[in-house]
């Protein structure tokens, strides 16, 4: 039996990167879940990993910065399993870059209706479905970014620091009702999409990290897996940097 077995998670993005590596490690440890992206035939291939080894998942489609489709997600989540235990609001876009006078209106609201809206509309509908459930825990996926600043991506920084701040607020709100809340912050995450930058931009990266590297999307997943878990009981509202000591300085 796994440490999330008869429980129902939804993770949103969850067909690359943290998402991805967060869905399979729930699955391996018994949960049913609920894989949404914008690419349907991407989630479906993380679906097709997870019930060829035994587990139990589904894919649906969906646009997070649309309430309606981050409803249809929590709903199919009770539809096919009965309930919702767990979520993963993880999805993001890097979004447009530039000092603030420069950066594209359109795709500041963009940015923000899917990286910090898209939260609130997550939390709005799952909270609902896991007090039905009896409780839960949510992990929100904030970033380095929602700790400190970058000159050059002002939406993301902005959008962040938004997730960690509702965090705060709804943890505290759902505290006395079992529900538990945290944010994790990663540093850069080494993943294909880096691997095409030119070496010096790359190193620049890696030289923000005292650790050396970038991290591994396992890495992150570890720490989002454990904080829904049981054994995070007594950890709510708060933050948890995986950054190689990026923060640190």
């Amino acid at each position: 039996m796994g440490k999330f077995s008869g429980k129902t998670a939804l993770v949103t993005g969850g067909a690359s990167g943290i998402g991805k590596a967060v869905a399979l490690k729930l699955a391996a440890e018994g949960a049913n879940v609920v894989v949404d992206d914008l690419n349907l035939d991407a989630a479906q291939s993380v679906v097709d990993e997870i019930t060829g080894s035994g587990g139990h998942a589904v894919a649906v489609a969906g646009d997070v910065g649309k309430p309606d489709d981050v409803k249809a997600a929590v709903d199919k989540a009770v539809g096919e399993y009965g309930g919702l235990d767990l979520a993963f609001n993880n999805a993001g876009i890097g979004g447009p870059q530039g000092l603030i006078a420069d950066v594209d209106i359109e795709g500041y609201l963009k940015l923000m209706d899917v990286n910090l809206h898209s939260v609130f509309y997550g939390m709005h509908y799952e909270i609902p479905a896991m007090l039905k459930a009896g409780g839960g825990a949510i992990v929100n996926t904030s970033s380095i970014l929602g700790l400190v600043g970058e000159a050059t991506a002002v939406p993301y920084v902005t959008a962040k620091h938004g997730v960690a701040g509702m965090t705060k607020a709804t943890a505290i709100g759902y505290a006395a009702q079992g529900i538990r809340v945290n944010s994790v912050h990663p540093g850069y995450i080494d993943t294909p999409l880096l691997q095409g930058m030119p070496k010096e931009a790359y190193d620049a990266l890696v030289s923000l990290h005292p650790i050396g590297r970038l991290g591994h999307a396992e890495e992150v997943a570890n720490l989002v897996v454990f904080l829904l878990s049981d054994e995070a009981s007594f950890i709510t509202g708060s933050q948890h940097v995986v950054d190689g000591a990026y923060t640190a300085r």
